[in-house]
């Protein structure tokens, strides 16, 4: 759920010192740190819990919540486009299987049928410029209902939304505690019971934390590497929105794989579980964990990236816990 608590926090600026080095094949690069093995654990006791997971396709609906910069908004289309679109490998289809590998009790696997089906745009702050966790909500009530503009379905068959808070807006706990979040709504509320996230731009209110590994988190205490004010360069020019993709994909794959907070998540208490994507956090590539983000690739600009996406895009995501390997894992793993 992306729940960032002070210790997954410290975890993201844990790291002390690294040497940047080139790796000529495939325009690879690594810090040069100690292979861990991608987090690879017996001690991690990841339970089914007989709830529903998201097996039929996925109607995704985007909520954008105040003002937005369309190109920004054209990369996060293009990113969800990319879910069930060839891309050259590995691409986020690729990194979407681990999570099909999740299956519910009758043995359907998780959908790789994810589909943009509504965009609905809320630049007149319905619910303000502070909001609570309750708040998201009553945007998405308002943009099902909404009378002044066309609303978007309320689909709570196979629907799924996902609100996008632009950077002049706060959130409850946002920056301090979490970069985004998943949940239900509330039949008392929306009328019905659908799976929902949120995630918002952190481009200019915390970079450091909800956009690594793209920006340098400054209340570390340390220095940046030298000749940089940043870890790597931004795959699509925006430390913010690249951040933001990073956890997009976080939360839809612990949403698909726990829309009702009863399936699929390590821990006894359901109300703050460690999910597919919480066991990963901060790992990226081959040898990644213990605040080393592992070995990825970087593009003809020397900006870092995992993944490919529709139209030549490329990104960065976080690798998600594989039940099958028994680690953490993503297509451009190394072994």
């Amino acid at each position: 759920m992306q729940n960032l608590h002070l210790q997954t926090l410290l975890f993201y600026v844990s790291f002390l010192q690294f040497l940047v080095s080139s790796w000529s094949q495939n325009q690879q690069y690594y810090y040069n740190q100690q292979k861990n093995y991608e987090g690879s654990s017996d001690l991690i006791d990841l339970k089914y819990h007989m709830g529903p997971v998201l097996a039929s396709p996925i109607n995704l609906y985007i909520i954008w919540y105040g003002q937005w910069n369309p190109s920004h908004q054209s990369t996060i289309r293009d990113f969800i486009h990319s879910f069930s679109s060839p891309a050259p490998h590995p691409s986020v289809a690729d990194w979407w299987r681990t999570v099909m590998l999740y299956t519910d009790q009758t043995g359907s696997n998780i959908t790789n049928d994810i589909m943009l089906s509504g965009e609905f745009f809320d630049y007149k702050y319905s619910q303000g410029r502070y909001l609570t966790r309750l708040s998201m909500q009553y945007i998405i009530k308002n943009a099902v209902t909404a009378s002044y503009t066309r609303p978007l379905p309320l689909n709570y068959h196979s629907g799924l939304y996902l609100v996008l808070t632009s950077s002049d807006v706060q959130v409850q706990e946002f920056c301090r505690a979490v970069c985004g979040f998943h949940y239900f709504t509330f039949p008392s509320i929306v009328g019905v019971t659908m799976p929902y996230a949120w995630v918002g731009y952190s481009g200019r209110q915390c970079p450091g934390m909800c956009a690594y590994p793209f920006a340098w988190p400054k209340y570390s205490g340390m220095k940046p590497p030298p000749g940089t004010n940043d870890i790597m360069g931004a795959p699509n020019g925006d430390a913010g929105i690249d951040g933001m993709i990073s956890v997009i994909a976080h939360e839809m794959a612990e949403v698909s794989s726990n829309p009702l907070i009863n399936a699929w998540y390590a821990g006894d208490d359901p109300t703050a579980p460690n999910e597919i994507a919480d066991l990963c956090l901060g790992v990226y590539g081959s040898g990644g964990g213990g605040g080393y983000m592992g070995v990825v690739y970087k593009d003809s600009r020397g900006n870092g990236f995992n993944l490919n996406g529709v139209r030549g895009r490329k990104f960065l995501v976080q690798w998600v816990w594989n039940p099958v390997r028994r680690r953490c894992f993503g297509p451009n793993a190394l072994d």
